[in-house]
């Protein structure tokens, strides 16, 4: 059992709302029972796991922040549901704040060889921390969302720095470089959403149109070395795309750039071909799993 085993609800989760996002109904709607199930299923795993998981590793807290990120995309797409909203968002909280000092003392311990250390999924800090941005928006407490928001990219960067001194961009988990700055996007979108018209607003909406463009910029090398030097692709794959396309669908809103919708569906569909593979690669996998383990 992995820490970062919530990666596969984030991927569904924002798969589904991407989904929504063009109105294929069926389809988000059966993602979403899909996430809600394999979400609920991944807490009592993880939660019979918990003991074996060694919390001197730096990687093994920053894993666990896809829980925080999944209980937020979760809440994103049930949002109208308003008591759903607030219990993920508590959850999602609760995580955070027992997750975060704990990565920050960790990294303060290590800091001498945090550049050997850093890979791509430590942008999962940024991620998980624009989700609660997301969801303190959606649920109109401006203040916590304007925080998150903010800190979110500040992490960001943070990460960034360590990360690029030696990340390899073939490896899948590198592709959440690009994640974190598309849901920097979609949450500064929620965040301009519930602000008043003002210098305030205008400024949200700047560093959004910013965010989006570093995603944007991402993908040329990103795509380029991961069809070069395949590493293969899993869930940390799968949830940047379809954040992009869920971003890039806020920017056209935003924005009013009809060939915006065109660059968000085509990522849709890229991100729910890369979600079947994936799953079907999972599903295989824990299919040979089980055989080992009655064998």
């Amino acid at each position: 059992m992995r820490p970062d085993v919530f990666a596969a609800v984030m991927a569904t989760g924002i798969v589904s709302i991407a989904a929504a996002d063009h109105g294929f109904r069926v389809v988000s709607g059966g993602l979403m029972v899909v996430a809600a199930v394999g979400f609920a299923v991944l807490i009592v795993m993880v939660a019979r796991a918990w003991r074996a998981f060694d919390f001197r590793d730096l990687d093994v807290p920053i894993g666990l922040f896809t829980y925080v990120a999944a209980c937020a995309v979760l809440a994103a797409r049930l949002a109208e549901h308003r008591i759903v909203l607030w219990a993920l968002a508590a959850m999602a909280l609760q995580g955070w704040l027992s997750l975060a000092p704990l990565v920050a003392r960790r990294m303060w311990q290590h800091r001498a060889s945090l550049r050997d250390r850093a890979h791509g999924a430590w942008e999962l800090a940024s991620v998980a921390t624009s989700g609660l941005a997301i969801v303190s928006a959606d649920l109109g407490i401006v203040f916590l969302a304007v925080v998150f928001w903010v800190l979110a990219m500040c992490v960001y960067l943070l990460m960034t720095g360590l990360i690029v001194w030696r990340v390899d961009l073939a490896k899948p988990d590198s592709w959440i470089l690009m994640g974190g700055a598309a849901i920097a996007t979609l949450a500064g979108d929620h965040l301009h959403g519930v602000l008043l018209p003002g210098p305030i607003a205008d400024a949200v909406r700047g560093v959004t149109i910013v965010t989006w463009v570093v995603a944007t910029l991402w993908i040329a090398p990103l795509a380029y070395v991961t069809i070069r030097r395949f590493a293969g692709i899993g869930w940390p794959t799968v949830f940047p795309l379809g954040m992009y396309a869920s971003a890039t669908y806020a920017m056209y809103v935003e924005l009013d750039w009809a060939w915006l919708t065109w660059v968000s569906l085509v990522f849709l569909w890229i991100a729910l071909s890369t979600w079947l593979f994936v799953a079907v690669a999972s599903v295989r996998r824990v299919g040979l799993l089980s055989k080992r383990g009655l064998k």
